[in-house]
């Protein structure tokens, strides 16, 4: 369905500019995470889709949730959001962790608006770029994630299901280099760390099977799926993205990520840096996720 170099070349630009030319994106650096967030809003407004930003007060700084949107009419059946969180831990520049992810969240909007002008697919995608998820903000009401969920919520936004991106950006392929939570070693996951996971709650069974199914249509991108039972409490670990924001409001949706410590040795060190990434392994995520959109 996409060009997959020209997608390698384009997911590149965006991380170079992310970790090399901004650098930095956490709250000890206000004036980064601005500089993040209006190049997120330019790109959505320079592929032609509405944006516009959301300001909330992180004790005395504003910071911005970046929203877009792609959709074929005023009132879609169908309506999904794809969300990735834009800054970074305090002393790395967060190639992994999470300018992976905000680079296919960016190129998956710019196929979605592609796939749905002058189609007839009756849906509507948007795009919310958060801007905390990292320490200090993370666990807290500042949490860009929660900040959004909890207006859905109050104003009953319709939401089909919540994709979140979260560390998409690193593979390995020696024998045992994929670790994995208590008690999923056991359960025969790939011991190579080349594939996507999905993971789901009980209520996103559902949505985490359609999206799963998708994914596999791509030979080149192999997906592995875990459903978690009571919101993922029992395995804290896979709470630890914007996803847990949207369970915590009852909305339905997954998390979509690399596995972040359980694979990346550079997690939340200054080493993450875009030298490490695997683009090809993004460019075939962003085509998994236009073959879920496709079928709607």
């Amino acid at each position: 369905m996409i060009d997959i170099p020209t997608t390698v070349e384009r997911l590149k630009a965006h991380v170079h500019e992310l970790t090399k030319n901004i650098g930095e994106r956490s709250v000890r650096l206000p004036e980064n995470l601005a500089k993040t967030a209006a190049y997120i809003h330019a790109f959505y407004k320079g592929i032609g889709l509405d944006v516009h930003d959301e300001p909330y007060d992180y004790h005395d700084l504003q910071v911005v949730n970046v929203v877009a949107e792609s959709s074929t009419g005023t009132n879609p059946a169908r309506r999904y959001i794809i969300g990735a969180h834009y800054d970074s831990v305090a002393g790395t520049v967060g190639a992994d962790d999470n300018a992976s992810a905000i680079a296919v969240q960016l190129e998956v909007a710019r196929q979605v608006k592609t796939l749905i002008d002058g189609k007839e697919h009756d849906l509507a995608v948007k795009f919310v770029s958060f801007a905390l998820e990292e320490p200090p903000a993370y666990g807290t009401r500042y949490m860009g994630s929660r900040v959004y969920a909890k207006k859905a919520r109050q104003q009953r936004e319709k939401i089909d299901g919540m994709i979140c991106l979260e560390m998409v950006g690193y593979t390995c392929y020696e024998p045992g280099c994929q670790s994995y939570l208590f008690p999923l070693q056991f359960l025969g996951y790939p011991k190579e760390g080349n594939f996507i996971g999905i993971v789901s709650n009980y209520k996103s069974g559902g949505f985490a099977k359609d999206l799963f199914n998708s994914f596999e249509e791509n030979r080149d991108l192999p997906v592995v799926k875990l459903k978690v039972p009571f919101n993922g409490w029992i395995l804290p670990s896979v709470r630890l993205s914007d996803h847990a924001s949207f369970w915590n409001q009852g909305f339905k949706a997954v998390m979509v990520t690399d596995s972040a410590f359980l694979r990346n040795p550079n997690y939340h060190l200054p080493s993450d840096t875009m030298e490490t990434l695997d683009f090809k392994f993004m460019a075939e995520l962003v085509e998994s996720i236009l073959l879920f959109f496709n079928s709607r």
